[in-house]
């Protein structure tokens, strides 16, 4: 049976980012992306979306401001990761994003799809 079309793909296993880095990179991308985009692109629910980003705003990683119907969405990249082991060497959001960003810019330039497709 086909999958509906806006239904994420269901994963099992498990994978080196979690999903509050791929939300965080999804909108590092496009800091206007609705939660709808963002939920395709990271092939999670719009919902487990909103969380994410509740989460990420309550802990300061993340903001908004409200611009006609939609968000813009502002990244704290000094902001230390939560784990111990990487915040005791002192990684910030914005140097896990450079990691992301640079796979992204890679995985564009060997051909590719970076949003998926």
């Amino acid at each position: 049976m086909p999958l509906m079309e806006g239904v994420p793909e269901p994963h099992t296993g498990w994978t080196f980012l979690t999903n509050h880095a791929r939300v965080l990179a999804a909108i590092a991308d496009d800091h206007t992306a609705r939660i709808r985009d963002i939920a395709l692109h990271c092939r999670l629910t719009e919902r487990a979306v909103q969380k994410i980003i509740s989460d990420l705003e309550r802990d300061g990683y993340l903001s908004h401001r409200r611009e006609g119907r939609g968000n813009t969405y502002r990244i704290d990249p000094t902001k230390v990761l939560r784990h111990p082991a990487e915040a005791g060497l002192g990684l910030t959001v914005a140097s896990l994003l450079s990691l992301l960003a640079h796979d992204e810019a890679d995985r564009a330039e060997a051909g590719h799809p970076v949003g998926g497709a």
